[in-house]
């Protein structure tokens, strides 16, 4: 998820004013004065023990991917530019968040559901998007899966005539940006977290983070006797045999989980408990007994043990600046060193790493079904316009002025026909904080480029609520105003469905951005009459969920 400082709600969206910057003295700087050459067999050192340490990612189930989607049809690739050569971008609408109740078997505020459906599907929306929570669907216990209320929606879905797609969310829900309810993992995966807190993310000074179980421990049976990975193809294989008649006519895509809020990243700005707050740089997440056990591998091999007892500690703290560090300051930080290349492509690599296991359990589940697979991969815009991009560095892109972190995430979907989707697309520069060097545009033309050169869909999202004519426009013309079609994205999803989106003006503004994006573009002045005589025809039905979506 992306943030910005300015939480627009209308056209004339003011920013908040600059919050005073956290100092913090740093720690003295790490020593570095390695040879190139140590420090590139130090990399592939790290690359080679952390594959020991885990799980080397079978290249065997991607093979027989590829085999089966060559004989039974489309590609995902294939359906993504099949879809952008119909001229338009479809739109999507992410469901509230407990749209299912905690007990699995049935819908929140069914009524409001039901009357929402059917004004999304008037105003021209493709769909929807619903997480299936894992800490909702196999809250019971290990392999026992209620999938009862998400049943009750795609069938809801079906008659409506909307697609939908589908989020296998692996994470709590809370803690983050816009998370307005709490759903934890499983009761009895966060017995196994507690009883080894190792199986947590944890950073520098020893704080424990639930979102998510720490990718360090991918490969051990240290659930219930089954590793995280097993658990979460296990889930996938369960959701799909219990939705086969949905797959491919309804369910058209699955966003696989990877991280906190579902996006393929470290939990290196938790909001929770006001750990971190926006903009600050986050901060390292590698000190659980399974990733320092892995670094110190990697370390010892590179023949440089010193390097591997911990990330950098000259780093700073969640909300310092980067130049307010030794590690992150200017072109000569520690980040800029051998020893930091070494961390940070360590660092990085067992994120990619993580995803690959992931996708190849994902794509191994899905491949005879028609249905395109996804990862999320968050728009983390602020400092990006400094030397060392802290932010994205600790959330595990090692992306920085000289380096593209954002190609090694493409060509790993690409691998597995994965479509890359990206937020913070209705962002613009300067409604953001100048003095945190905040840049979405320019990240998310990267991230565009990255996708493009790998030849994988990219689809996109809005990081916050915005219901103006600005944010539309940013919206049209990032995602479907381009005149090449591979160019524009393959599918966009708006977030999210709430009484504030049926206000009848909110309302008015959206059909008519949904039709601009179903024409590509098209001309803004008919989609508004358009849009008129769809809030005229809808009005009671908005109204209905409104109503009811506020109860």
């Amino acid at each position: 998820m992306a943030f910005n400082l300015a939480q627009c709600a209308t056209a004339a969206a003011s920013v908040a004013p600059r919050t005073p910057r956290p100092r913090s003295a740093a720690a003295a700087s790490v020593s570095v004065s390695f040879s190139a050459r140590k420090a590139a067999a130090a990399v592939a050192g790290s690359v080679r023990l952390q594959r020991q340490v885990c799980c080397e990612p079978s290249v065997a189930p991607v093979r027989s991917v590829l085999c089966r989607a060559a004989v039974s049809g489309k590609t995902a690739a294939d359906r993504a530019a099949s879809r952008r050569r119909s001229g338009g971008v479809p739109v999507f609408v992410m469901m509230p968040l407990d749209t299912v109740k905690k007990c699995g078997t049935a819908l929140n505020r069914r009524k409001a559901v039901q009357a929402s459906l059917s004004a999304l599907k008037s105003a021209g929306v493709e769909g929807i998007m619903v997480d299936v929570w894992w800490g909702i669907a196999e809250s019971d216990g290990p392999g026992r899966y209620n999938f009862a209320g998400y049943m009750e929606l795609m069938e809801m879905a079906r008659k409506a005539g909307l697609k939908v797609q589908a989020v296998m969310s692996f994470h709590q829900c809370g803690g983050n940006v816009g998370d307005s309810v709490s759903i934890p993992l499983p009761r009895w995966a966060v017995e196994e977290m507690e009883r080894d807190q190792d199986l947590c993310y944890t950073d520098q000074w020893g704080r424990r983070n639930y979102e998510y179980v720490s990718l360090g421990c991918d490969a051990m049976p240290v659930l219930k006797g089954r590793t995280p990975v097993e658990c979460y193809t296990d889930f996938m294989r369960a959701f799909r045999d219990h939705f086969a008649d949905y797959l491919g006519n309804t369910i058209v895509e699955i966003q696989v989980g990877m991280g906190p809020a579902g996006e393929l990243r470290y939990p290196s700005y938790p909001e929770s408990n006001g750990t971190w707050k926006f903009p600050g740089i986050g901060a390292f997440q590698c000190n659980d007994r399974y990733m320092r056990s892995s670094l110190k591998a990697a370390a010892e091999a590179a023949g440089k043990p010193q390097w591997g007892h911990g990330g950098p500690t000259d780093a700073g703290g969640y909300n310092n600046w980067p130049e307010d560090t030794i590690f992150f300051r200017g072109d000569n930080g520690g980040w800029s060193t051998e020893y930091g290349d070494f961390f940070l492509s360590w660092y990085s690599q067992m994120l990619l790493e993580h995803g690959d296991r992931i996708l190849s359990g994902a794509t191994s589940v899905f491949a005879a079904a028609p249905v395109e697979v996804s990862v999320k991969v968050a728009g983390i815009h602020w400092h990006y316009g400094t030397r060392s991009h802290a932010p994205e560095l600790t959330a595990g892109y090692y992306n920085t002025r000289h380096r593209d972190g954002y190609r090694p995430i493409a060509r790993l979907l690409a691998r597995h026909g994965a479509v890359l989707n990206f937020t913070c697309v209705e962002m613009r520069d300067h409604e953001q904080p100048q003095e945190a060097q905040c840049m979405p545009e320019h990240l998310v033309r990267q991230v565009g480029a990255a996708a493009r050169a790998a030849g994988v869909g990219l689809a996109g999202e809005n990081a916050l609520p915005r219901y103006d004519g600005t944010a539309h426009d940013q919206v049209v013309a990032t995602a479907a105003e381009r005149c090449a079609a591979e160019d524009r994205m393959v599918a966009f999803t708006y977030l999210r469905m709430g009484p504030d989106l049926f206000h009848p003006d909110n309302w008015q503004r959206f059909a008519a951005f949904v039709r601009r994006m179903n024409g590509a573009g098209s001309c803004r002045e008919a989609a508004e009459r358009e849009a008129h005589g769809v809030a005229q025809a809808t009005g009671s039905l908005v109204h209905e969920a409104a109503v009811a979506l506020r109860s």
